[in-house]
């Protein structure tokens, strides 16, 4: 399972990440990404309605979109893991490292991407049995950062989230620098009159991936 993912995280390497309240958005959002190309989307743990609405957003990608992986970040604690897993989540993302989440993720075979921000963070992540690092916050640590532990952690991919920019230099940059994915949150969710400019975030994730994988200019 772990291993399928995997791979279809290298093949669509661009992964939104999002929350609202409300499901109508967070279904409209859903379906611009896919109209885009988006294969993997993170929904993230960060609301009131954040349990209520990914259960919703499953049901609702299993009917329409079967082919998307849909995660859940923001994952802090043991206790949620073990909730959005029983729920049907297909991956788990964090900001942070903890032992316990990675315990859980290994006895459900399901894939955990930790937040790391230092290379002893990023050791005891790969002593824990993760092989992939969220790079967080990604505008803080940059693609510098990332091509200088990169030869000390040459079986780890990583993933940075977090000042990642929706423009063509900026993704080649940090792919340049050996990145095997980007996650991007607001920079990606576009708004025009204050309300998200569907049309446009359909093109931004066009756009993502085909800079992400060099078919693009």
């Amino acid at each position: 399972m772990n291993e399928q993912l995997l791979e279809k995280i290298l093949n669509n390497p661009v992964i939104p990440v999002f929350y609202d309240d409300d499901l109508q958005t967070c279904i409209a959002i859903l379906k611009s990404c896919y109209a885009g190309g988006i294969r993997v989307f993170e929904f993230v743990n960060r609301g009131r309605e954040a349990k209520a609405n990914f259960k919703a957003l499953l049901a609702y990608k299993e009917e329409h979109f079967p082919d998307l992986s849909l995660g859940i970040g923001t994952i802090m604690n043991p206790e949620d893991a073990e909730r959005f897993i029983d729920l049907g989540t297909d991956f788990l993302v964090s900001p942070i490292f903890n032992e316990s989440i990675a315990a859980i993720a290994q006895k459900n075979n399901i894939l955990w991407i930790p937040g790391c921000m230092t290379p002893s963070e990023i050791a005891a992540a790969n002593l824990a049995g993760c092989t992939y690092i969220k790079l967080f916050p990604g505008d803080t640590l940059g693609p510098g950062f990332l091509k200088s532990i990169r030869p000390v952690f040459p079986n780890i991919r990583f993933m940075p989230t977090g000042g990642v920019e929706c423009a063509a230099d900026n993704i080649k940059t940090w792919f340049e620098a050996g990145v095997s994915s980007v996650g991007l949150g607001s920079k990606l969710f576009s708004k025009k009159d204050g309300q998200y400019d569907l049309a446009q975030i359909e093109d931004n994730c066009r756009n993502l991936l085909a800079w992400a994988t060099k078919k693009g200019t």
